[in-house]
């Protein structure tokens, strides 16, 4: 009965502590459904992440669907938004990081061709090879949102 008290004090902080988790989450493509449009979630490239303050992570097909749920729920506490990244597709960084390509030459579910990069130079080289505009999370918002 002892080593039972001991195997709870143990595993329950534990169990708490991953429930607790205010990570992201892995797409689950061909699956899950964006929060925003309810297309089912197949490509690896443009999905994101919206993560609340208290962990609650909704999961969208483009960013474009996330910048419109977030200008259509302006009550959500936003812990962290996170987007795929074109060099290494299923992987996450914060949008602020990304550095976004418009490009009518690559394509993206929701049809706005825009593709998240990982640097700047990285979208600098897609942006010489088919043409468009970089933007910051910053810009895109006020673009996407005219």
């Amino acid at each position: 009965m002892r080593s039972l008290f001991k195997v709870a004090f143990v595993v329950l902080p534990l169990l708490l502590l991953l429930a607790c988790n205010t990570g992201p989450q892995a797409i689950d493509y061909g699956n899950d459904g964006c929060q925003y449009c309810k297309m089912t979630i197949v490509d690896k490239i443009h999905g994101a992440e919206l993560i609340t303050d208290k962990g609650k992570v909704y999961k969208f097909d483009a960013a474009e669907c996330m910048i419109n749920y977030v200008n259509e729920n302006k009550k959500s506490e936003i812990g962290s938004l996170l987007t795929n990244y074109h060099e290494e597709p299923t992987f996450f960084i914060t949008n602020r990081e990304a550095s976004f390509l418009i490009s009518e030459n690559l394509p993206s579910p929701m049809g706005a061709y825009l593709t998240a990069f990982k640097s700047k130079a990285k979208a600098e080289e897609m942006l010489a090879e088919k043409g468009g505009t970089i933007y910051t999370w910053n810009e895109l918002n006020t673009y996407l949102n005219k």
